[in-house]
């Protein structure tokens, strides 16, 4: 959510704090003397009445290419890193209070607009056992709730900064400072109520994040957790099987006393070794990124036959890593996979202040895409999104996790029924195929229900409620 915002909300909103509210004190100096918004200003020179969206060298350009590291210091606002950590953290002297008032302006945008609802992210590195606590309690504090946005954590793959610190000792001991305040919580809420209202009503998931080119090293499956106490990072795979095997064990948990569960959606596939592709596929409800996929047909093939969602955001793509027009998502798209749109760092990759719409509307031109073809990827987003069943249902009807006819409502999907027939037969006939082949019917274990288990679902709802619950008649 550090670039959550756009520039020009960033922009108004430094302005705004430096002509109303320069004597907020905003941190303490060397000598422990406070320091007010405007004396930090001015120990800079920063003339707000001179800014613009230029000058505040946040957005993107041709240096970004392949170069992560000039991409992360675009998070220094001026260049400057102390006012960095005063506007975009949470945890600062002052609690986060500046952070918090910038992303309810993108969230009274969100509500202007009305239909539009995101999943933005917000970190926690696993430095300590009381993150969690904090994280709630900033959230509490500042009144961080919004109806159009639920939070994914997103956890750095950052362990050698957080060993070289001297945070943890080990790999395992950051994994039991990202999970083990879940456990308690999960098994005893009122043991942290704040950190439980959290995780239960605003919190859809994980996501993992890192620069993928990043060169991995030998993955050693032998090599436990506690036992990975050198200061390099571990490789991909690894985070992914230890981050997956501790998010799905607390979701068989937390389902089993009637709790909210957690989607793992990891940065996947965005630069570096295709094998990522394999490990988010295995561990993960949806990726997001997977444009390495382009690399490899047998991984895209996977990816087809198993429906893993991936959101892929054709804007940052070409300025970190693929230029607009040799992107896959368009191929991606044609030949069936679970995709959708979506935005990442509207800060430095936008320029509207709808980065959304800019996404889809800059998608259609460019690849020529039709109003249909555009609200299939916008119904792809909502199922694969973490919003709860309810939700789902008021958007896309009360039949939606069926993959025929059935569960589409033309109505509110505004995709022909004829489309969504069209994908769920290609996909049988493709699983069928295999089948064939193998010589063993049933063996594919299939992504999509089939047609015969899909009219099963349906009469037993029929039983429940005494009436078709949306329509009859499938393809």
């Amino acid at each position: 959510m550090a670039a959550g915002m756009t520039a020009k909300q960033l922009l108004e909103f430094l302005i705004e704090k430096a002509e109303h509210h320069s004597d907020d004190i905003v941190a303490v100096d060397n000598q422990q003397k406070t320091v007010t918004f405007g004396q930090m200003l001015r120990k800079y020179n920063i003339d707000v009445r001179k800014l613009t969206v230029d000058t505040l060298n946040v957005q993107a350009d041709a240096s970004l290419f392949e170069r992560f590291d000039i991409f992360k210091d675009r998070y220094n606002l001026l260049g400057n890193k102390e006012l960095r950590n005063l506007v975009l953290r949470p945890d600062n002297y002052m609690g986060g209070r500046y952070f918090a008032e910038l992303i309810k302006t993108t969230f009274k945008q969100f509500e202007e607009d009305e239909y539009t609802f995101a999943e933005n992210r917000i970190s926690v590195y696993g430095k300590h056992l009381n993150e969690w606590s904090k994280l709630a309690e900033w959230f509490h504090t500042h009144g961080m709730a919004s109806k159009h946005n639920k939070w994914l954590v997103q956890i750095p793959r950052a362990y050698n900064v957080v060993r070289k610190s001297g945070k943890v000792a080990s790999f395992g001991e950051l994994l039991k400072n990202l999970f083990q305040p879940l456990w308690e919580v999960s098994i005893n809420p009122n043991s942290n109520p704040i950190l439980d209202h959290f995780l239960t009503r605003h919190m859809s998931g994980f996501d993992c994040v890192d620069n993928e080119s990043n060169i991995d090293l030998p993955f050693h499956s032998d090599v436990k957790p506690d036992d990975w106490t050198g200061p390099e990072n571990p490789p991909y795979a690894y985070w992914m099987y230890y981050l997956g095997a501790n998010i799905n064990t607390l979701n068989l948990f937390r389902l089993h006393h009637g709790r909210s569960f957690f989607h793992f959606r990891p940065h996947c596939g965005e630069s570096g070794s295709v094998n990522h592709m394999l490990a988010g596929m295995m561990v993960s409800h949806g990726i997001a990124h997977g444009i390495n996929m382009r690399h490899n047909p047998a991984i895209e093939y996977l990816y087809y036959l198993t429906q893993v969602g991936v959101a892929v955001s054709p804007l940052s793509n070409t300025y970190l890593f693929l230029e607009y027009m040799n992107n896959p998502f368009p191929q991606f798209f044609s030949r069936g996979l679970n995709v959708s749109l979506s935005t990442d760092d509207p800060l430095q990759f936008h320029h509207t202040q709808e980065p959304l719409i800019e996404e889809y509307s800059i998608a259609s031109k460019q690849w020529k895409f039709t109003a249909i073809d555009m609200c299939e990827i916008a119904r792809n987003s909502v199922l694969q999104s973490g919003y709860g069943h309810l939700i789902k249902e008021k958007w896309l009807g009360r039949l939606y996790f069926l993959s025929s006819s059935l569960g589409n409502n033309t109505k509110l999907s505004h995709v022909p029924d004829i489309r969504v027939a069209y994908r769920f037969e290609v996909y049988h006939d493709e699983c069928n195929y295999l089948e064939s082949v193998v010589g063993k019917k049933g063996w594919l274990r299939r992504a999509m229900l089939t047609k015969e288990e899909e009219d099963s679902v349906v009469e037993k709802l029929v039983h429940q409620v005494g009436a078709s619950p949306q329509k009859r008649g499938a393809g």
